[in-house]
């Protein structure tokens, strides 16, 4: 599934032609995606103008001027496509560069200026539904969610809450949405590799000194992979249709049996399934 970067990475890919833009026609090609969408769906988009787009955790989230928020899940294998008469390309502005299966485009968004964004889906796991600006952060969706881990509030003294007297790895406690919110698998295995910090130990035995490497880790490895295009895993594309490339920075993901990359380290690469998903690290430089 996407993780944080890959959703950063379509949302900065979709905000030059969908910020600020009135919706023309919306067109659902089919009655659900994982859930049925909402009723009046089409109705409620056609004319509406979307005022900015955002991400919040894995969410893209699409406030109008109607009052409702348009929020937009990838699910496992949701993307996007751009389509503009013009082929002219600016700084920030993404166009496919192959079309995919038209039997999986589900929704289509035509704006007033002339583009075409369309969502494809073939294994409709996405999701979409309207809901209520003003009521957003209380919706189940995001009531108890925590900060963003690039965001302000996401620091040492969160995590030192979150971890003291936990019997949990580090690992498990980051990828709770209740904590930290957006962090998945892939990015938290690389983290924890960056801090030196075991993924199999107690969070309450981290000590506070190691946090802030910790925070900075997490921080420094989305910021690179947002750069980068995001993961690619499986399936997913950014928003211009070209997969991404930070899979080839990856650390210790999927990297099992491998020499560690550490400077100096003679470990090598482990895999350890963690609440029934793959955990990767070093057990020398890790503890």
């Amino acid at each position: 599934m996407p993780e944080l970067p890959e959703v950063e990475t379509v949302r900065r890919g979709l905000e030059p032609v969908l910020a600020g833009a009135r919706l023309v026609r919306v067109e659902a090609r089919r009655p659900d995606l994982r859930f049925p969408f909402p009723e009046g769906f089409v109705q409620r988009l056609t004319g509406a103008r979307i005022e900015r787009l955002e991400r919040r955790a894995k969410y893209l989230l699409a406030p109008l001027d109607r009052g409702d928020t348009l929020v937009m899940h990838l699910g496992m294998t949701g993307r996007f496509e751009i389509e503009r008469e013009s082929q002219a390309t600016h700084p920030g502005e993404y166009l496919y560069a192959s079309a995919p299966d038209p039997k999986h485009a589900h929704v289509v968004f035509e704006t007033e200026a002339g583009a075409a964004v369309t969502f494809y889906d073939p294994r409709r796991f996405g999701f979409m539904d309207l809901i209520g600006t003003e009521g957003l952060e209380r919706h189940p969706w995001f009531a108890g969610m925590g900060p963003e881990p690039l965001g302000p509030d996401f620091n040492t003294g969160l995590l030192a809450r979150a971890f003291a007297g936990r019997k949990q790895g580090p690992k498990t406690l980051l990828l709770d949405q209740r904590i930290v919110a957006g962090l998945g698998n892939i990015y938290v295995s690389e983290a924890l590799h960056r801090a030196h910090i075991s993924p199999l130990k107690a969070a309450g035995g981290v000590k506070a000194a190691r946090l802030p490497e910790l925070v900075g880790a997490i921080r420094d490895v989305l910021a690179e992979a947002i750069e980068a295009g995001g993961s690619s895993i499986s399936d997913y594309a950014a928003a211009d249709g070209a997969l991404g490339y930070f899979q080839h920075r990856f650390r210790v993901y999927d990297r099992e049996g491998q020499p560690c990359p550490t400077l100096g380290c003679e470990g090598s690469i482990e895999r350890a399934v963690q609440a029934g998903r793959s955990t990767f690290f070093c057990r020398v430089c890790q503890k």
